[in-house]
């Protein structure tokens, strides 16, 4: 045929479609007798595409393009089968078809769509089948395909190493192409997809093991190619994720096809015989699956769906007789395998959902579980089975069971699970509660099924076997449970484990792995869910952490000892791996304790509740490394607890610390470096005399605590011994050169040795060795003529570390003989233990106080010849510091000097140090006058040669100078410390210090040659800026130190006048350089210099007579002083207490705060009231520094009570104050830090310090402290005559009236306080109670003339709406005014009682409280008067309709009238009065009628909350000390408990009236409708209109029951004419009714034909807030009706805001919880679909489902969701998609969005 006939006949297919080409062909064939071969030839050329296309990923086809190419492909195909089976031209057609036509469409896959691609593969196959062709792919498609994915893989065609040669059992690797294009296949192979390749790999393999062809080359193409197969599948998996997906989507379903119709094969190749065997393969792809696992969660997936194809493959071929070869002795299963059971508890526990779901599938496949065994749910006889009652949780959770389909064999806790496979039934069910079940049915069922599962092991405790093996499983629910994203799910799991009696089913306890517990359980442990109760009123446990601690002691005895040994270590080592909470951490310690109790053999202390033999003692077992290791372990654990700042929690912390080393650890077998720093971990203050841990610590030291030990206790013996030599080694250690950082390492060793030394010693025995080392040691070191070959550093250091620590010593002693002599009763046994310590620390310290003296003389002696360096610069490098030096950042640790000179120079700080600190202990314990003279002698000479003038010139030099201000700041305490020392004072010894000085002004001469040296070298430039900082800090504690001296000095004022040593001159020049420096100075310096402030202020302040103040600080000055201070401390990031304290103190002195101008300026405000208001600014956010400043604010205003009238504003932000911050790390800094101790103590003393002092870590402490101040005024102001009052009492009177007048003011206008409308606990209901209690306490300050504006704002706060816990503050303020002014009863109170046509009920029941108190608490000589004019008016108030004000007039008037009407004796009524005889029975009928006797039993102690003398004191009003359940101290009051209880009494009224109406409802909802007869029982006018809709009405007229008489009782009552007469006029009046019916009727019919044919049935909803918002969300959607549990609820005042009227115009149908299943069915036979909102296993998204017209829409419960019993009737359950973290809606905003989604979609239609 010529050209333009083929390209005709070629372009004609585009208009054939593929079915009809077949015969389009054969017309063609036979009209022109063309044969098929040059046909198909001629076709091929002309094909639509060229070959370059295929390297084009840009190629699209057209739709008609496609159709072309499917037609003339079919075309092609119908010629192939037309060359006839089997023939040599079929085979080259074929091949020549593959290579241009078939292998190019298929590398074009992405330009036409999926359907054409099967079209011409299917086209494709049946001609390779039909023409028995499949053995021309082995040299042809097959290699190729083989060839492209090994590309894909990145391997070399013919590689040598590797297992796959391209087609080498497939002719010996010939690849036929035809004579093609060589470099065109390879072009075709290498860009061809991969998912395409191995899709046709698995038909081609189909078709080979499915081809009915017989012939060898068939058998051998099938197995070669199975082969290469599986090579390349494995290859595959170790690929990337698309290798591995192709693998397992396409080349693994087909082997294992393959393998099911022949499970093993014979291959030969080049004379070898192998053996292909399905076991073989499944062995090779499990070790593929094993390297899967251990790289991440996607190739985990990848490996689980493996194990799945080789499952379900063995699933299908169980049946067959599979073939084993020689080789494989037993065939593969993955089961035998322990390593596929770990890997699948991983997965089952893995954090993606889907690697879950794929392992459980394959732990369900493996067990042979489809699903819970719905067989098991068929009921079982019942035999003689006894049924107890169950409680209403266990009811639940069997109806829940048998609704999953487990039926009776879960539904009971008294049922067992007898054998594995209702075990693992058992199991899988609570494994998919987890995942799949709402979170109401996890509550419900988890724990009767998990009790069930675990009740099973207790039959095998005696005999276990191999059923045991589910119990290895339950940690993986455990696991799962503790890490569920709902908390309810989460606490109902730890719930159900701590109720596990573990002791019993140790099975299960010994199933459980160390990982688990170390891992799952304790990170369960850190979630705070678990510990609700954790910390409240300072209790720092819970019940999880005590079960946990049962369940730790449970599973450690189970262990052998060296294992428990080995898991104590682990556990402890938690607390270095991760992070814990407050509640997490302590659950930690615990269970750290109780391992370690049980290891140590104290099993007896945790688990008294375990029955058996005594536990084993592991400790014993315990190596050296061992216990070091815990050790350290256990004092990371103690520091850790210090981040947590709460005093009483580290106290805890400690202590579990303290017994866990108790248990496990001999202190003597230890390390003794390792055993000091655990000490060291343990804060002091828990170790000293008065510390909780002293004892403790002591037992464990000397070993009295252990069971190995001898009633002796010789380890102390043994300890000190250890402590003895460890000190002779640190000492004879010989060191040449050193800097500060080996020193401060030093000191940090010596004062752990100093601390453990002192916890150990009990006797003067002791202290003999020690003694006579320090003596000898001392006096042998100090006496080397060359000090630098040997130098006594080391010695030095620990004399320094012992002096610290005998001032620590000193100091407890101080604290515990102030409070024996503080205590009344002396010679307790805890005092008289305490005046023993107290003897014997004096007698410690007189001993070493007697050796330090001795060898005073030397050490001054050394440190004078090492002092030199500091004036004599001879040792001092010249020139230019070499490299290494300046390379020295030049910190606080870092002098840049050279090596010998820092040695040299931390020699002389050090010694000079040690002098002053020897002189200042000795000082205080005995008087060694000459010696003490002789360190007075050396501090002389040493300040007047460093306050000398010194030239420094260079770098080393200005190094030395900062050195020696280094020394002199430790002289200068030294100096501070003698002027107030007991033993050995300076003042007061002989006159030393003036025979020193010689009379000099030494001070006035010296000072201004140390700002001046110092200044010099702090702007000469020569130090590094960091070392500037260094000095600037040593500046700033010499000036506090000099200072110090002074004050002192000026204090004592012994011998003379203190001009004998300074002048004022000297200190104002000192208090200049301060504040000039103020504003620049650092973080570090920021304590010292506002010390120093305060000091110089209160020199230059002493003496002077003058109240407003000195002339030496100007308001200039102050302003200077108060902005620098207040930028130095807004600079600093920290906010500690010694620094806020310090700041108060000193800019706030109490000598400044008299002065006027510091307040006030004719401009504005003054320097301090300008400060005090930043201060309290900034205490809005800090609750430390709010409370501080209360602290000495109202000290200040105590002192001064004239400048109160300037601060109303900021005693009123006192008042309203109230942080949601808790300030824990207050109170542990204060017992930490002694600066901040001392700062605190030096602030302004509180006016009431008892009171105050249990608020102090409270948000309570501010306004305690203005009511203290207050309270403290009023007493002073009442304390004098009249006639001697001074001007202080005045001013008190005032500020007092000024400060009630504001709050009253406030309470009127202010925009919060005067709100009426608040929530309980809100905001605005704190502040009002905070302003009403302040106001009661200012009560003692009303006077006659502002009474009257004070009464007029209390009536208007009576009158507005309060809830109780304010009111009664109102109320007991107007009592105490009405008691003070007598006189206003008659004019206010009475008539308001009177005025009977108020409506304002509560006020009314205030007046009533008020008035009855005012009869009740006044004086003798008006209490008849109030009695005559007050109970008239209120005894008609007892007939009141309002049910809480009757009963609160009831409990009051018969208070009255029993206390002050005595009983009427026994004499004939006629002599006695009506009105006496009148309120005789009324004071009886209260007395004994049964509700008013009900009502006043349960208001006991109530009744007689006001006191007239406490109740408006601080005192009173604050009681109740907040704690974290308490809300602002406020008690619960008289009203809120009539409410209460009349609202009880309501609601049981309510509820029995109910249970009628549901009995008749359901009685109606059982009756068969008939809508064809209609029954008339009646002829009333109600019954004979048409039956409403129940959906029509929301309200129904009907007859009562007394109106309902029978025919009978009619006829006897018409015999009476006029009742006849009477019924005849109700008649006509139900006539009218009858007619309004009608006309309403036809409105809502009018109403309702607008409505949507859906119902809202929200019965199961309980919050009024929901139930109003579904109200108006269905008026506003015109929904038909709503339906709920009560309709009454419509009338309450909060459904009525939220529904904005939304129920007078929506349908409310009342249907109960118990009527709801009824009415459901009700309206489906009405063909209503039943739909729920809910969340199941097939619920149907909402944005898919098409909701039917007349559709009833349920909503369930707002936690519990949509019981089981309604679910089971609901026709479908839609879920609304959700893509955050948290799992559910509120109900209300549901029902809004799915009552939505109806209309959106009814409106569409």
């Amino acid at each position: 045929m010529g050209s333009s006939v083929i390209t005709s006949l070629s372009q004609s297919f585009k208009q054939v479609p593929p079915t009809a080409v077949p015969a389009f062909l054969d017309c063609v064939l036979s009209s022109t007798g063309v044969s098929p071969s040059s046909l198909f030839e001629s076709l091929i050329k002309e094909l639509p595409f060229r070959v370059e296309d295929t390297n084009s990923g840009d190629k699209r086809f057209t739709p008609d393009d496609c159709n072309h190419i499917a037609s003339l492909v079919a075309g092609l195909c119908h010629l192939l089968k037309s060359f006839g089976f089997g023939t040599e031209d079929n085979h080259n057609a074929l091949q020549l078809f593959v290579w241009s036509v078939f292998v190019p469409l298929m590398k074009m896959v992405r330009a036409y769509d999926l359907d054409m691609l099967n079209k011409i593969v299917q086209s494709f196959f049946d001609v390779v089948i039909e023409t028995s062709a499949l053995v021309v792919l082995e040299v042809s498609l097959v290699p190729f395909l083989l060839r492209s994915v090994g590309v894909s893989m990145g391997m070399i065609q013919h590689e040598e190493s590797d297992f796959i040669r391209w087609g080498e059992l497939l002719l010996g690797g010939s690849l036929s192409t035809d004579n093609m294009d060589g470099n065109y296949i390879g072009s075709l192979s290498e860009s061809f997809p991969i998912p395409l390749s191995c899709h046709l790999l698995n038909l081609i393999l189909n078709a080979a093991f499915q081809s009915d062809q017989a012939a060898p080359k068939v058998e051998n193409f099938a197995a070669g190619m199975l082969w290469d197969l599986c090579n390349t599948t494995e290859r595959l998996l170790s690929q990337s994720v698309e290798h591995r997906s192709c693998a397992v989507s396409f080349l693994l379903p087909a082997i294992f096809k393959a393998f099911s119709s022949q499970s093993s094969l014979k291959i030969s190749l080049q004379g070898n015989v192998y053996i292909l065997s399905r076991n073989g393969f499944k062995k090779r792809i499990w070790e593929c699956c094993k390297k899967l696992f251990s790289v991440g969660s996607i190739e985990r997936r990848d490996a689980y769906s493996v194990l799945s194809l080789c499952l379900s493959s063995d699933s299908r071929t169980d049946g067959t007789e599979s073939y084993v070869s020689e080789k494989d002795d037993v065939e593969f299963d993955f089961r035998s395998e322990q390593e596929f059971w770990e890997e699948i508890k991983k997965g089952l526990v893995f954090d993606e959902s889907l690697v879950r779901k794929q392992s459980l599938h394959i732990l369900k496949s493996v067990l042979s579980i489809s699903e819970v065994s719905k067989a098991s749910s068929e009921k079982k006889p019942e035999g003689n089975s006894v049924h107890r009652a169950l409680s209403k949780k266990e009811m639940w959770a069997e109806k829940e069971a048998k609704s999953l389909g487990v039926g009776e064999l879960y539904g009971s806790v008294e049922s067992a699970l007898t054998s594995q496979q209702q075990q693992w039934q058992a199991f899988v069910l609570l494994y998919e509660m987890l995942d799949e079940y709402g979170t109401h049915l996890v509550e419900a069922v988890w724990s009767n099924q998990i009790d069930l599962l675990i009740k099973s092991s207790f039959r095998y405790e005696e005999t276990p076997d191999e059923e045991t093996e589910i119990f290895n499983w339950l940690e993986v629910l455990w696991n799962r449970g503790f890490s569920h994203d709902n908390p309810l799910v989460r606490c109902t799991v730890m719930e159900s484990f701590m109720g596990i009696e573990w002791r019993r089913y140790k099975t299960c306890t010994q199933s459980m792995s160390q990982t688990f517990v170390l891992g799952p359980f304790i990170e369960a442990l850190n979630d705070s869910t678990h510990h609700k109760d954790f910390g409240l009123k300072g209790v720092y446990t819970s019940r999880t952490i005590e079960g946990a601690a049962q369940y730790v002691c449970a599973y450690t005895s189970c262990l052998n000892p060296r294992n428990r040994i080995g898991f104590l270590i682990n556990l402890a080592s938690l607390a270095k791996k991760q992070s814990f909470g407050r509640a997490g951490f302590m659950a930690l310690a615990q269970c750290i304790v109780s391992t370690a109790y049980v290891v140590g053999g104290y099993g007896n202390k945790e688990m008294e509740h375990l029955s058996g033999t005594p536990l084993e003692p592991s400790s014993g077992h315990l190596s050296q490394d061992e216990m070091s290791h815990i050790l350290d372990v256990l004092k990371f654990v103690a520091e850790s607890s210090r981040q947590h700042f709460n005093h009483k929690y580290r106290t805890r912390v400690c202590q579990k610390v303290l017994e866990t080393a108790a248990s496990v650890v001999n202190p003597c077998e230890v390390p003794l470096g390792t055993l000091l720093q655990f000490v060291s971990a343990i804060p002091r203050e828990f170790t000293d005399h008065n510390g909780s841990l002293r004892k403790t610590m002591l037992e464990w030291l000397k070993g009295c605590n252990r069971n190995t030990s001898n009633s002796l206790c010789t380890d102390g013996t043994r300890l000190l011994a250890s402590l003895y030599e460890y000190l002779k080694e640190f000492v004879s250690d010989h060191v040449e050169g050193y800097d500060d950082e080996d020193l401060e390492a030093w000191e940090s060793q010596t004062k752990r040795w100093a601390r453990v030394f002192f916890l150990t010693i009990n006797d003067e025995e002791h202290l003999a060795d020690i003694i006579m080392f320090v003596q000898n040691s001392g006096v042998n070191l100090f006496q080397e003529k060359n000090h630098l070959e040997r130098a006594p550093a080391k010695f030095l250091i620990f004399i320094l570390s012992m002096l610290l620590e005998l001032q620590n010593m000193q100091d407890e002693v101080s604290e515990l003989n102030s409070s024996v002599k503080s205590k009344s009763c002396i010679g307790s046994v805890e005092e008289n233990g305490k005046q023993q310590i107290v003897g014997s620390a004096s007698v410690i310290n007189e001993k070493f106080a007697a050796v330090l003296l001795s060898i005073l003389k030397q050490l001054i002696s050394f440190a004078d010849s090492s002092c030199s360096i500091f004036w004599s610069h001879t040792t001092v490098e010249n020139g230019v510091l070499s490299g290494s030096i300046i390379g020295k950042l030049g910190g606080p640790s870092q002098r840049r000097l050279s090596v010998p000179t820092t040695t040299a120079v931390l020699e002389a700080v050090t010694s000079v140090k040690i002098i002053g600190l020897i002189s200042s202990h000795c000082g205080q314990v005995t008087s060694g006058v000459n010696e003490l003279k002789l360190a007075l002698a050396f501090f002389w000479k040493f300040v007047h040669h460093t306050l000398s003038s010194q030239n420094c010139n260079s770098e080393a030099e200005a190094e030395v100078c900062l050195a020696a201000f280094e020394a002199l700041a430790a002289v200068l305490n030294a100096f501070v410390s003698l002027c107030s020392a007991r033993a050995f004072n300076l003042l007061e010894n002989d006159n030393t210090l003036l025979d020193m000085v010689d009379g000099e002004y030494w001070l006035q001469a010296s000072v201004p040659a140390f700002l001046h040296n110092i200044n010099h070298l702090l702007t000469a430039g020569l130090l590094a800026r960091s070392r500037r900082a260094v000095l600037l800090s040593w500046k700033w504690l010499c000036v506090e130190y000099l200072l110090s001296v002074m004050h002192v000095l000026d204090v004592r004022r012994i011998p003379g006048d203190r001009t004998s040593f300074f002048s004022d001159d000297t200190v104002k020049s000192i208090f200049y350089d301060i504040v000039e420096s103020l504003e620049n100075a650092g973080e570090g310096s920021a304590l010292p210099m506002l010390k120093s402030v305060r000091l110089a202020l209160g020199i230059l302040a002493s003496g002077k007579s003058s109240l407003d103040g000195f002339t030496g600080v100007d308001t200039q000055t102050m302003w200077q002083l108060v902005k620098s201070c207040w930028i130095l401390h807004i600079s600093c990031k920290k906010r500690r207490v010694a620094p806020i304290a310090a700041l108060l103190s000193s800019v706030l002195h109490s000598s400044l705060f008299s002065n006027k101008d510091m307040h006030v300026a004719e401009d504005g405000d003054g320097p301090l009231k300008w400060f005090v208001e930043k201060v309290l600014e900034e205490g809005q956010k800090s609750p430390r520094t709010i409370r501080l400043a209360a602290l000495h604010l109202t000290g200040l205003w105590l002192m001064y009570p004239r400048t109160i009238k300037y601060y109303i504003k900021e005693l009123k932000l006192l008042t309203l104050y109230g942080s949601v911050a808790f300030d824990e790390d207050f109170e542990a800094e204060l017992s930490d830090n002694n600066d901040a101790r001392t700062e605190v103590s030096l602030l302004a003393k509180n006016p009431d310090p008892e009171l105050t002092e249990v608020f102090i870590n409270t948000e309570l402490y501010a306004r305690v402290s203005v009511a203290g101040l207050f309270q403290k005024l009023a007493d002073l102001a009442t304390m004098a005559e009249p006639a001697c009052q001074n001007k202080d009492y005045l001013d008190a009177i005032v500020a007092g009236k000024l400060f009630l007048l504001e709050l009253l003011d406030a309470a009127v206008h202010d925009k919060d306080l005067a709100k009426e409308l608040y929530k309980k606990y809100s905001a605005i209901h704190r502040r009002k109670i905070r302003a009403w209690q302040m106001i009661c306490i200012m009560s003692r300050f009303v006077s006659n003339d502002i009474v009257g504006q004070v009464m007029d704002s209390v009536h208007i706060c009576l009158y507005r709406n309060n809830l109780p816990a304010v009111r009664q503050y109102l109320e007991t303020f107007a009592i105490n005014i009405y008691l003070k002014f007598p006189p206003l009863v008659k004019e206010q109170l009475v008539p308001i009682l009177q005025n009977y046509d108020t409506k304002a009920q509560q006020a009314l029941s205030s007046y009533v409280f008020i008035a009855a108190n005012v009869i009740l608490h006044a004086e003798k000589t008006a209490q008849q008067t109030n009695l005559r004019e007050l109970l008239p008016p209120i005894i008609p108030l007892l007939t009141s309709h309002h049910h809480s004000l009757r009963g609160f007039t009831q409990l009051l008037v018969h208070r009255v009238l029993f206390r002050l009407f005595p009983p009427v004796e026994s004499t004939s009524s006629q002599t006695i009065s009506l009105e006496k005889l009148s309120f005789e029975n009324l004071k009886s009928y209260l007395d004994k009628n049964p509700d008013c006797s009900r009502l006043r039993s349960s208001m006991e102690g109530y009744l007689d909350a006001y006191d007239p003398t406490t109740s408006a004191t601080p005192s009173g009003v604050f009681v109740n000390r907040v704690e974290e359940s308490e809300f602002e101290c406020v008690p619960t009051c008289l009203m809120d408990n009539v409410i209460s209880f009349l609202n009880d009494v309501r609601e049981d009224l309510r509820a029995s009236m109910a249970k009628d109406i549901v009995t008749i409802k359901n009685e109606g909802f059982k009756i068969e409708e008939e809508t064809n007869r209609r029954v008339i029982t009646s002829t009333s006018d109600e019954e004979r209109l048409p039956e409403p809709s129940s959906l029509d009405f929301q309200k129904k007229i009907t007859l009562s029951k007394h109106e309902k008489q029978d025919a009978s009782s009619t006829t006897s009552v018409l015999q009476n004419g006029e009742t006849y007469k009477r019924l005849f006029e109700m008649e006509k009046e139900d006539e009218l009714v009858s007619q309004l019916l009608r006309s309403r009727s036809m409105e809502v019919e009018r109403l309702k034909s607008g409505r949507q044919s859906l119902i809202l049935v929200a019965s199961l909803v309980d919050r009024i807030p929901n139930l109003a918002g579904l109200a108006r969300t269905c008026e506003i959607f015109k929904a038909s009706g709503l339906v709920v549990g009560d309709a009454s609820i419509i009338h309450d005042k909060q459904f009525q805001l939220i529904s904005v009227t939304a129920e007078k115009w929506v349908p409310i149908v009342e249907v109960p919880v118990n009527s709801l299943k009824l009415f459901l069915e009700k309206k489906k036979r009405e063909g209503f679909s039943i739909l729920g909102l809910e969340q199941t296993a097939n619920s149907v998204s909402l944005d898919k489902y098409q909701f039917p017209k007349k559709t009833v829409l349920v909503l369930g419960r707002e936690k519990e969701g949509i019981p089981v019993d309604i679910i089971h009737i609901l026709d479908a359950c839609v879920e609304i998609p959700q893509l955050g973290v948290v799992r559910s809606l509120n109900v209300h905003v549901s029902g809004a969005i799915a009552l939505w989604e109806y209309t959106r979609q009814q409106r569409i239609q």
